[in-house]
């Protein structure tokens, strides 16, 4: 028995995986749909079905976290705006580089190899920057939560200048160039780009942290849509794995973003870096499997990066558990009614 043309226990695979990523979308702004395109590389899914499965799971879960962002304020809207055009322009171009590789039959490598130097560089600056972390910084808020170098870059009036919704003021070409290349990732590699654009909106435009993850999934949000569209006409777009990826995400998204209510950020953002590693080691291991045609390194791979996600996710939800469970004890058992 098949659902929507994947066996039950492939359509539950897809479901759980969906539901840890939905997780990171919502915990961290960022961070989950890179995996999707190299698990279904690894499973033998061609480069362009894969990347345009990617692109339309991307943009169901980008909804549901830019909502619960939205709840408690924390989407630019104008920002996400301004930035379309580049994203539009910048994934059609990642999609025609995609396509003219699979035409010289060199798209999987390409991508696979990536993936790999990509996952590892942004890995290891999450790992190097949370092993620096000094427990002793505080976030003041307002301008302090503005880092250095965006304050660098601001002082540049280079026209024209636009203002934000929080009352600062932009470089339009910031704010293009940044869109345009997070296209050209989404487009290339199948993801929503978070994990480029969230550090740009934050160290490049210069909005506030919190801001900078919302408005990070609203342009998420329209990546998956002009990507999934684009992908879509060429109907490379498998819905059975996308509609399984969002039943299961649907709820993690969710949970995650409501655990940033409860978890500190820095308390697993080492966790992160070190799945983004092993992320990367996995999609090598897969990409030495195919050159060798060595099963075994295949099994490997997907354990390897199905295992990590599994681990982050535990740990993401055992410290909300955790500190739900002290806020619980602090505010002490209910008082009796007598009478």
């Amino acid at each position: 028995m098949e659902i929507l043309g994947l066996g039950p226990s492939l359509f539950l695979l897809f479901v759980s995986f969906g539901f840890m990523v939905g997780v990171f979308f919502g915990f961290f702004g960022m961070g989950g749909s890179f995996l999707v395109t190299p698990t279904l590389l690894i499973l033998g899914y061609p480069a362009p079905v894969a990347i345009g499965s990617s692109m339309a799971f991307v943009f169901g879960t980008a909804v549901i976290a830019t909502m619960k962002h939205h709840d408690v304020g924390q989407v630019d809207y104008k920002l996400g705006a301004l930035m379309f055009v580049g994203i539009v322009l910048g994934i059609e171009a990642g999609k025609m580089l995609v396509f003219g590789l699979e035409a010289i039959g060199r798209a999987d490598l390409v991508v696979g190899v990536a993936y790999v130097l990509l996952l590892a560089a942004i890995g290891s600056i999450f790992t190097r920057n949370a092993l620096r972390q000094d427990p002793a910084d505080g976030d003041d808020g307002g301008d302090d939560d503005i880092p250095d170098i965006a304050k660098k870059i601001k002082s540049y009036n280079i026209p024209p200048m636009v203002t934000l919704t929080d009352g600062s003021k932009a470089s339009m070409w910031t704010i293009s160039g940044v869109g345009g290349g997070v296209g050209v990732v989404s487009g290339f590699l199948g993801v929503g780009g978070g994990f480029i654009r969230m550090p740009a909106i934050y160290y490049l435009v210069g909005v506030p942290l919190a801001a900078a993850v919302g408005t990070s999934l609203f342009g998420a949000l329209m990546s998956g849509a002009v990507g999934a569209f684009s992908y879509g006409l060429s109907g490379v777009i498998d819905l059975g794995v996308v509609t399984a990826l969002l039943t299961g995400s649907a709820l993690g998204a969710r949970i995650g973003s409501a655990s940033t209510a409860y978890v500190d950020e820095e308390d697993v953002t080492i966790y992160f870096g070190i799945m983004l590693l092993l992320a990367s080691a996995a999609v090598a291991v897969g990409e030495l499997a195919t050159w060798f045609g060595m099963a075994i390194l295949d099994t490997v791979s997907f354990l390897l990066l199905v295992g990590s996600a599994v681990f982050v996710t535990t740990v993401i939800l055992y410290y909300g558990v955790q500190s739900i469970r002290q806020q619980r004890h602090r505010a002490g058992p209910p008082q009796k009614v007598e009478g």
